[in-house]
């Protein structure tokens, strides 16, 4: 998969293209992620489904999208004509649902990766496959097998005793590349009515809160499993400008997801890149490559 530079959107943060279009040429970033897709349609989860969290956000959307069929039908089309390569986001409830979204989406040539969503935390099964090594290394396994032509990505769940563990699980069942890392656990509560902030209760933790804890999982994850594996981490996690994307190469990413920052500004990925190229520029250095785990 070629990037153009290594800035995308974060899956769930900018709709399946035309909701973000408006306010950004898309055909200016190096790639672009979807929001989930499943194979029946979801409605997600009763509103309120987001609240505003220091130095960040938590959100319980709870993976509402339109469903396979409804996908190819209304969104493929559109994303085939973007230019650039198109990520698709996939959930489901069981190793089989996940099959059956993956082998379907491999058939179309628009779709450059699919991003296996194992790592949700508001959903009731949200979290079974990404924080137990042996399950997520068989769902891997299966939809590897039926996978043959797009890259075949694992977005890793942070709420585990050791990030690498299930890493390792992922590429040994032959993922392609990591997305380190999805949204935290948390809560939010109402201190007049005491009542949960969320009609979910609990949600994602998202934002430059939880940059810090990110980053450290980028470079353990890269140290102990993806360097030696030349499996390339799309880093996230409370990015918002160019010396947080700096500081992920650095730890080990060879790309980075916007996701939080797109609601402060949408401009926040192009405002990146114009970042990393004067950086670059300033120090000498010719690519993004030079920057790629180069942690001292």
């Amino acid at each position: 998969m070629s990037l153009a530079n290594p800035v995308m959107t974060a899956s769930g943060t900018s709709g399946y293209g035309p909701e973000y279009a408006e306010f950004v040429d898309l055909k200016c970033l190096g790639a672009f992620v979807t929001k989930a897709v499943s194979v029946e349609p979801r409605k997600g989860n009763p509103p309120p489904r987001v609240v505003e969290t220091p130095a960040g956000m938590l959100n319980a959307i709870g993976l509402a999208n339109v469903g396979l069929e409804r996908f190819i039908k209304e969104k493929e089309p559109y994303l085939r004509e973007m230019g650039i390569p198109i990520i698709v986001n996939v959930v489901g409830h069981s190793p089989e649902e996940f099959a059956t979204v993956c082998q379907r989406l491999d058939e179309f040539d628009s779709i450059a990766g699919l991003e296996l969503n194992v790592s949700c935390p508001n959903v009731a099964d949200g979290l079974d496959f990404g924080t137990d090594r042996g399950r997520l290394e068989g769902l891997v396994a299966k939809v590897r097998a039926v996978v043959h032509r797009a890259k075949l990505i694992v977005k890793l769940s942070p709420n585990v005793t050791d990030i690498a563990e299930t890493a390792a699980a992922a590429v040994e069942a032959g993922a392609d590349a990591l997305s380190v890392i999805n949204t935290l656990c948390g809560m939010v509560i109402n201190v007049e009515t005491w009542k949960p902030m969320l009609a979910n209760r609990t949600g994602g933790v998202s934002g430059p809160a939880i940059r810090p804890v990110a980053l450290y999982m980028v470079h353990r994850v890269y140290t102990k499993v993806a360097r030696d594996a030349h499996v390339p981490i799309i880093g996230m996690g409370g990015i918002s400008n160019w010396r947080d994307a700096v500081e992920f190469l650095l730890a080990g990413a060879t790309a980075v997801a916007v996701g939080t920052a797109l609601f402060v500004d949408p401009r926040t990925p192009i405002q990146i890149c114009e970042g990393l190229t004067e950086y670059l520029t300033r120090r000498g250095l010719s690519s993004v490559r030079d920057l790629i785990g180069q942690l001292r």
